[in-house]
């Protein structure tokens, strides 16, 4: 499951990051944010009922609850932009799945919810998100970096892991 989610994970990276840089519309992004959102959702749901059905233990759930911070990611984007609505909760919410990042993170170090690579892409998408909250909570201009990072965590820390765990060459 995650190697499907961190496939649609990348392309959504790499889009919003690409959108930023090439200045196109944000509606432009919608359709992917939803699409990727709405995939992790429905995924991560069917997990999460999966866990209570078979009696899975509290690993199970941390994988799923960590999941949806993914799925609410891009549907909170998605759904601020269609609408128009102020984006500095979103920010707010970013900063609280950054902050959530270092534990998971180091957690993985740990062998807990992953590995070392894990715990690497953990803090990688802390450091995203963590800009998702400078730029929209707090409005500070970070010029282009921001989505350079986004196109570059895209491909190294969802595309190509993705597409690994999918073809089983992901290191457990």
């Amino acid at each position: 499951m995650l190697g499907t989610i961190l496939l649609y994970v990348g392309i959504v990276l790499i889009s919003n990051g690409l959108a930023s840089i090439l200045e196109v519309k944000d509606k432009s992004m919608v359709v992917m944010n939803l699409f990727t959102g709405g995939l992790s959702l429905i995924l991560n749901i069917i997990a999460l009922g999966y866990g209570v059905v078979s009696g899975q233990n509290a690993l199970w759930f941390y994988g799923s609850a960590t999941g949806l911070l993914f799925a609410f990611t891009y549907l909170y984007s998605a759904i601020n932009t269609i609408f128009g609505f102020d984006q500095r909760l979103y920010g707010w919410f970013s900063l609280f799945v950054a902050v959530n990042a270092v534990p998971a993170g180091a957690l993985c170090f740990m062998g807990y919810g992953g590995n070392a690579a894990y715990g690497l892409i953990w803090w990688a998408w802390g450091l995203l998100w963590f800009t998702g909250f400078l730029t929209c909570a707090l409005k500070k201009n970070l010029g282009k970096f921001p989505a350079w990072l986004s196109v570059a965590e895209g491909i190294v820390t969802a595309w190509i892991p993705g597409f690994l765990m999918l073809v089983n060459l992901w290191p457990q």
